[in-house]
């Protein structure tokens, strides 16, 4: 594919096309957003510029530029440009480009380069198909993903490519491209009466959620779908724009980098003591179809592993939710779904049980393993009091408190403490016990 194979910019092959594809940037300079990658003086701006790129991955949500700004290379650069869809494309197709670019690269001495559209979609067996011409300079490989190319590209490919990501579109960029659209005279709106409502492109941009496919598809179907009045104006009010947008697409895979991204915002939240958040990342779960059963598990997790003993209703809490979900199943079941994390996430915080289990397993593992006491051996079982199993155990209850001081671990570990309680909630009480308890140990000795 060469500069011809795209569609020029004049009015007969713009016609029919979706507004969206007709705004698409033609250059560096009209492109807008991702100026972390793309802005003056960066390295990824100076390789188009200067025509010397190398393999690299787009990465970030729908609607950021990644096509775009592929398009705008295949512009600029002298090299050959091709174009797959990881989607509709085999190894055969791979090998048919790369052959030809031998040939180029042999007889022409020109590049190629090769744009791998939703590259993650590539299993192990066609990315790897990949590898030789890359590595040998064949092709110049431009891929792009919508998830995390860490969890979906090869190692072996990641190595070899340089990795950029692109952030959603902020407020700003989404008003100035709808803004173009509607005053642009070739390519979008500009010689059509429009008059539209600042609070309905408000709504426009708040809800396009930084996507600015969505927003330019929506203000299309606003234009498309409102009758012009006697002055001939098509007039987009707040409701024809809320009609045309009415619920945003949730970038949310259950497999891919969203869903890993929203469940570890989910749990820090509750971690971190932010109702509002909890709830919110909550929300965007359910509304995006999570399994509930999947949410209850992580907030019973978190309420051993983050409240622990600083409250131990919370285990009880979230294990009720638990069986809520299974019982009741969504919609009803966002109820205790939300109490059980809420509960979690104003509790006071102690993660001293998982650094006490982790100490102690850490010390199973590592340390030289100790013989049970004798006195706390099991005394039931054949023969056993013979050999003076359970000789010498002294029976708590017996005792003034419920409590007598004697040895319960083994004696090359007497010195070690696992469990320090935190100075948080019921660990508090904790703490008193144990206090109460190392000074009847004190005055024994």
């Amino acid at each position: 594919m060469d500069l011809f194979d795209f569609p020029a910019d004049d009015q007969s092959n713009l016609n029919g096309r979706p507004l969206a594809d007709r705004m698409r940037p033609q250059t560096l300079d009209d492109f807008v957003g991702q100026e972390h990658i793309i802005g003056k003086g960066r390295l990824l701006r100076r390789a188009i510029q200067a025509d010397k790129l190398t393999p690299m991955i787009f990465f970030g949500p729908p609607g950021t530029g990644k096509t775009t700004l592929a398009h705008i290379i295949a512009r600029t650069t002298s090299a050959y440009y091709e174009q797959l869809n990881a989607v509709t494309s085999g190894v055969s197709d791979l090998r048919k480009i790369i052959s030809a670019a031998e040939e180029r690269l042999k007889f022409d001495h020109q590049k190629t380069i090769l744009f791998i559209d939703e590259i993650h979609r590539f299993n192990k067996g066609q990315q790897d198909a990949l590898l030789p011409s890359v590595e040998k300079g064949t092709i110049i490989l431009i891929g792009a993903t919508t998830e995390s190319p860490m969890f979906e590209i090869n190692a072996a490919l990641l190595s070899r490519s340089r990795l950029f990501r692109f952030e959603p579109l902020t407020d700003e960029a989404i008003r100035n491209i709808l803004q173009h659209a509607l005053n642009d005279k070739i390519r979008g709106y500009g010689k059509v009466k429009i008059k539209m409502d600042p609070e309905a492109l408000d709504h426009l941009v708040r809800v396009a959620d930084g996507d600015s496919r969505t927003a330019l598809h929506a203000l299309e179907l606003a234009v498309l779908t409102t009758n012009p009045d006697q002055d001939g104006v098509i007039h987009i009010d707040l409701e024809v724009a809320e009609e045309s947008i009415q619920e945003k697409v949730l970038q949310y895979d259950k497999k891919g980098d969203n869903h890993y991204d929203t469940i570890s915002a989910f749990i820090k939240s509750m971690r971190g003591s932010d109702p509002n958040a909890t709830l919110y990342w909550l929300a965007k779960m359910i509304a995006a179809g999570e399994d509930p059963k999947f949410i209850a598990r992580r907030i019973f997790i978190h309420a051993a592993e983050d409240v622990g003993l600083a409250d131990p209703n919370a285990i009880l809490v979230a294990n009720a939710a638990v069986t809520a979900v299974t019982f009741i199943g969504l919609p009803e079941a966002r109820i205790p779904l939300a109490e059980a994390a809420l509960y979690v996430a104003t509790a006071p915080k102690s993660n001293a049980v998982v650094v006490g289990i982790d100490e102690a397993l850490s010390s199973v593992k590592n340390e030289k393993s100790g013989e049970v006491p004798i006195h706390l051996r099991d005394a039931h079982y054949k023969g056993a009091a013979k050999l003076g199993h359970g000789r010498d155990y002294l029976y708590p209850h017996d005792f003034e408190g419920g409590y007598v001081p004697q040895d319960y671990l083994p004696e090359s570990l007497r010195h070690k403490t696992f469990y320090h309680p935190s100075p948080r909630g019921y660990e508090r009480t904790v703490q008193k016990r144990l206090d109460y308890f190392a000074k009847r140990d004190l005055e024994k000795h």
